[in-house]
């Protein structure tokens, strides 16, 4: 009995011992927890203070802004600022150009790119290996090498001062995304092309009604990017393009800076009207871009 009690008391101080320690692990880890969420709150707010700040100066006067100095909410709000950027140059002209020069390139460039990865990735040739290394070199071509070649190219082509050489080469799909969306392809089942092959479709209806549905993600990673560095793209317009007609909003903004470059609140609203497709895009399509780039399901089944 001595030995019956002793044990159960014992046994008692084990699990008071083991019940100590979990409330200590799980205190530990809320405390983890918190600290993290407060380093990531406070670095949150670092990164997002200039854009804060920028969008509270677009909506103010200029002796505000002047006195204001970190507050982000502002006393007064002048909306008439965005009304003033509006009239204050062609801006409809300019989101015309840069729609026309982003969304003409996502489709191409996403469709070129999807099919030649598709034919790399699902058809066997003799020589395919290398001629895919050979395109992988193209990558490590820097661009500012091209430029002059392709304006003689397109100057001898009487392109020049239009809209063409920011919109053509794009049919001719993209290095980096062929080597993206080949990695997705090669990683999705044999049997979806076996079946479809018994089924008597040929290689370009197999990419058309199986695998581009199915590259979703991927493709999606692929529209974003082309999207951010299209949108934001200031260099191409700025070789190719003269006139007003033609201009960019990144290349009309620049110009508005250097003739509106006292008036802080309206090139604060100008910049805020071109950031901010680019901030809806980056809500609403995270998800899908995040899942494209780690190509989830992508594993040979």
């Amino acid at each position: 009995m001595v030995n019956s009690s002793s044990e159960i008391s014992l046994a008692a101080k084990n699990n008071q011992h083991r019940t100590l320690n979990s409330h200590r692990l799980k205190e530990r880890s809320l405390l983890k927890t918190v600290l993290l969420y407060a380093v990531l709150g406070g670095l949150s707010v670092v990164f997002l203070y200039p854009l804060l700040w920028m969008a509270a100066s677009s909506v103010r006067s200029l002796e505000e802004i002047a006195k204001s100095g970190l507050n982000l909410i502002p006393r007064e709000w002048h909306f008439e600022n965005y009304k003033a950027v509006f009239e204050a140059f062609p801006f409809g002209v300019f989101l015309k150009n840069s729609l026309l020069t982003t969304i003409i390139p996502i489709i191409a460039t996403t469709l070129v790119s999807s099919l030649v990865a598709f034919a790399f990735a699902r058809i066997r040739v003799r020589g395919g290996n290398i001629i895919f290394m050979l395109m992988l070199a193209t990558m490590f071509l820097p661009g500012e090498v091209t430029i002059i070649p392709n304006f003689i190219l397109f100057k001898n082509l009487g392109m020049i001062n239009t809209l063409y050489p920011l919109i053509l080469p794009s049919f001719f799909g993209s290095a980096f995304f062929i080597f993206l969306l080949r990695q997705f392809y090669a990683g999705l089942p044999k049997s979806l092309e076996e079946a479809a092959i018994i089924e008597g479709a040929s290689m370009f209806q197999i990419w058309w009604k199986i695998f581009l549905p199915l590259s979703k993600p991927a493709l999606t990673a692929v529209g974003v990017l082309i999207f951010m560095g299209r949108w934001n793209d200031f260099f191409g317009p700025l070789i190719y393009v003269n006139s007003d007609r033609w201009k960019t909003l990144p290349v009309g903004l620049a110009g508005f800076q250097n003739q509106y470059s006292v008036q802080t609140n309206l090139l604060m609203a100008a910049t805020i009207v071109m950031i901010l497709p680019c901030i809806f895009l980056f809500f609403f399509a995270q998800r899908a871009f995040i899942q494209g780039i780690t190509f989830t399901g992508s594993k040979e089944g």
